[in-house]
């Protein structure tokens, strides 16, 4: 058998504890797939004493996480330390320029700095794979990359957060209120003690826009990406969505838009969006529960292509590393975006505005007479038509009312006009909440 692939592994959080396991579990199997043996040659985390779970002390260690690719007998550096800057991207930049493959399950350094790490391991003819980056365990990126390779991507959605997707699920469950329920999740480990990445929608974004780039042969834009968390939805937007028909869920979606009319002509343009929104039971998405993530590619000869599975946790994400891992052993380099990042397109933001579609949007008022005509002027002047309106007394608030409005279909630039006209109105007592409802 062939010499044995050396890494370095850089971070023994749960990911890296789970590398570890699998790798001493699965040396056989995962020698006889990769054609040869990978081994641990080194380690390194910020803390040396911490009980990982594991038996770390057959492997030589490294205080000084930046400088492991120095080592001779690393041949692969395995970042797990996390965060956009600071460690992990002097790691990452020191092992490409040292002429060696990096992998990485970092989410936020690649939306941020992949460009500049593809194209400096594309000039050192070295890998640079970060498969376990987006949807943990799920091979949505090979999936992208390789299986559907031949097919334009006409559009890739999907609940991106487990986190997330954990909170509503229990809101819908129990009925309760998002604050309680992510008081739970927190106690459980379910969301960490600061959980804003995950519910404001930016751990989503970063993965959206890895997975827009490699679907759409685009630079990555992680600034362009319209982000919404899930902070403000009510039990009673739960409740209502359901007597609707619906669940509500935290979608990433990007999708070209075609040719819009700019000033340098008809070009192609890119929408990205992390929002929550109203999905019908009948979708495939709708029956994703817990802290599960699930992505849908729309390939023009493939059809629907459905990736589910956990999101997250030491297992699943190692499994994802250690693909990688026996893809570089098999001398898999490739382009880490499919494409050589010259020729990825910089693609311009499309613009919402003039997206058509349905939207449920939650208005909360005062309960006192005039406010229905009020609100129904704004919609009218502004050309939303609307579809329901259902009108709920609050017992924790009183005096005000919950209107629960869904828009037929219509240009989203509607919808936004019809909250402008109604904006610093004494009728509104809280700032609107609009989602969006998923099409097929």
């Amino acid at each position: 058998m062939a010499e044995p692939l050396r890494i370095a592994l850089a971070g023994l959080g749960t990911v890296g504890a789970g590398v570890i396991r699998l790798i001493e579990a699965n040396a056989t199997l995962i020698a006889r797939r990769a054609g040869r043996p990978i081994v641990i040659a080194a380690i390194g985390a910020r803390d040396r004493t911490k009980d990982r779970g594991v038996d770390i002390s057959a492997y030589a260690w490294e205080d000084d996480m930046t400088v492991m690719a120095a080592r001779e007998d690393v041949d692969v550096v395995v970042e797990l330390i996390g965060g956009a800057d600071g460690p992990a991207l002097a790691l990452a930049r020191n092992t490409i320029a040292q002429g060696k493959a990096l992998v990485t399950a970092n989410k936020a350094m690649i939306a941020h700095h992949g460009l500049e790490l593809a194209e400096a391991a594309e000039a050192a003819k070295v890998a640079l794979k970060f498969e376990a980056a987006v949807a943990g365990g799920i091979p949505v990126i090979k999936g992208l990359r390789e299986g559907a390779a031949a097919n334009e991507i006409e559009r890739v959605y999907g609940i991106l957060n487990g986190t997330c997707n954990y909170i509503l699920s229990a809101m819908e469950d129990t009925g309760r209120d998002f604050a309680e329920v992510l008081a739970e999740a927190q106690a459980k480990g379910y969301a960490e003690a600061d959980p804003a990445f995950d519910i404001e929608g930016t751990d989503a974004a970063h993965k959206l826009s890895i997975l827009a780039a490699i679907a759409f042969g685009s630079r990555i834009d992680f600034a362009a990406v319209e982000t919404a968390g899930i902070a403000r939805i009510l039990a009673a937007d739960i409740a209502q969505a359901d007597a609707l028909g619906y669940v509500i869920r935290l979608i990433g979606i990007a999708e070209t838009d075609g040719a819009e009319e700019d000033k340098s002509g008809n070009t192609p343009r890119l929408f990205q969006r992390v929002q929550p929104h109203l999905v019908p039971f009948d979708h495939p998405l709708a029956h994703v529960d817990g802290a599960t993530n699930a992505v849908v590619a729309e390939g023009n000869y493939s059809g629907r292509l459905l990736f589910q599975g956990a999101g997250a946790g030491g297992g699943p994400t190692a499994s994802a590393v250690v693909a990688d891992l026996i893809d570089i052993a098999r001398g898999d380099i490739g382009a880490p975006f499919s494409v050589p990042v010259a020729e990825l397109e910089a693609l311009a933001p499309a613009n919402s505005g003039h997206r058509q579609g349905r939207a449920y949007i939650r208005l909360t008022v005062a309960d006192r007479p005039g406010v229905l005509a009020e609100i129904a002027a704004a919609m009218r002047d502004a050309g939303v038509s609307i579809e329901s309106l259902i009108q709920k007394g609050r017992a924790e608030a009183e005096g005000e009312v919950l209107l629960a409005i869904v828009t037929h279909e219509g240009p989203e630039s509607a919808g936004t006009e019809a909250l402008r006209l109604l904006e610093g109105s004494p009728s509104l007592t809280a700032p609107p909440l609009v989602m969006h409802i998923l099409g097929d």
